[in-house]
């Protein structure tokens, strides 16, 4: 039996203070090792949704599903870093999420939303870009240009009331 192929995606489009809900869905279902519950959902989803207006530190590029919310996303946040002559500007992207819907992958969503961010990207002056990739992803990413760094490293600090600053909880 033949298949018939599946019909075109539309195209990576910037996203707007809206997407951040299907944005923050795809983050915690298919990126986080656990998913976010109802609070940390809202929770995450207004604080990007303010990082999208114009002069936030949030760049992204959306692929919307045909039948309503998002099929892809690829976000980045910026940050300073003091200049230097690799980096002018002193800018630095980490993109902090890549990514598709189960049911609209192997289409190119994931290459088109991250390929249209890092062009805006560049044209905002950035040169310095980190991202963290699993072993799956890691030959997708270094198709685009990224290359594993051994020195670079990460640390994670949870302070005792860490919940509570979100919730209203502590003192």
């Amino acid at each position: 039996m033949h298949t018939p192929p599946a019909a075109p995606m539309p195209p990576a489009r910037p996203a707007v203070p809206g997407d951040a809900g299907g944005i923050t869905r795809l983050r915690s279902a298919l990126i986080l090792s656990r998913p976010l519950d109802a609070h940390w959902l809202t929770h995450c989803t207004d604080d990007l949704a303010g990082r999208l207006l114009p002069g936030g530190d949030a760049r992204a590029f959306v692929v919307d599903a045909p039948g309503g919310g998002l099929a892809s996303c690829a976000l980045a946040l910026l940050n300073r870093v003091l200049p230097a002559p690799r980096y002018p500007r002193g800018t630095a992207a980490r993109i902090q999420v890549v990514a598709t819907d189960p049911a609209f992958r192997r289409r190119g969503c994931a290459t088109d939303a991250l390929g249209s961010l890092l062009a805006r990207l560049e044209r905002d002056g950035v040169t310095l870009y980190e991202l963290y990739a699993h072993d799956g992803s890691a030959p997708f990413y270094a198709r685009l240009g990224f290359t594993a760094d051994p020195a670079l490293m990460r640390r994670t600090w949870f302070p005792a009331d860490a919940g509570a600053a979100v919730s209203g909880g502590g003192s």
